[in-house]
């Protein structure tokens, strides 16, 4: 298969992979109540630029044990974030203490037809050592022919202990663009961490 070398990241990409990731903007959270990313305001870009966007979640730490760290989407600049979703979710979990491991479809966690916030990771632990990473895709948000598709990952130091990789995919089931993107915890504060946003050039 052709390849062709991503000279930012010196990697090397097979081809119709699309193009170099394009950093646009860092949020750092320190005891935030959420961590927003809106088109046109602080210097990001969330419009027709890209039309692949990749959200990166570096080392979220709640300040609330057993915390979920949850996304929305907005259509009115962040206004409100109440989007229309349907989403699907699995992962895969395996304790600190060796004494079991599994792979689950996680029902508790879908949507349907449903404005909620949308689990990235349930169950984080607040103590100092743990925490979630993980990405979202977004895909041609500014669309105002089809529907928004999204998919993501997270990995999470839960309070079982346990560790846990979930994986969810879903749609935005709204013709209009969406312009904005809000992260934070369904209880207490964003204690630390950072979200980075890029955009996939030529995608």
């Amino acid at each position: 298969m052709a390849t062709y070398q991503n000279s930012r990241y010196n990697i090397a990409l097979p081809s119709g992979a699309g193009g170099a990731l394009v950093h646009i903007k860092t949020l750092t959270a320190s005891s935030s109540a959420n961590l927003s990313f809106v088109d046109g305001a602080s210097d990001v870009v969330l419009d027709n630029t890209y039309r692949t966007y990749i959200f990166k979640f570096i080392n979220i730490h709640p300040a609330t044990n057993v915390a979920e760290f949850v996304f929305n989407l907005s259509i009115d600049s962040g206004s409100n974030y109440n989007v229309t979703k349907t989403t699907t979710s699995f992962g895969a979990y395996h304790r600190e203490a060796d004494t079991s491991a599994g792979l689950e479809y996680d029902a508790s966690n879908d949507l349907a037809q449903s404005t909620s916030d949308k689990y990235i990771a349930t169950n984080v632990s607040s103590d100092n050592d743990s925490g979630c990473s993980g990405c979202l895709y977004l895909f041609s948000p500014s669309s105002t022919t089809f529907v928004k598709h999204f998919i993501g990952s997270s990995s999470r130091f839960d309070s079982n202990p346990d560790m846990y990789h979930n994986n969810f995919a879903g749609y935005a089931n709204t013709t209009s663009a969406i312009n904005a993107v809000i992260f934070k915890m369904n209880s207490g504060n964003i204690d630390s961490g950072k979200i980075k946003l890029y955009g996939i050039k030529d995608s």
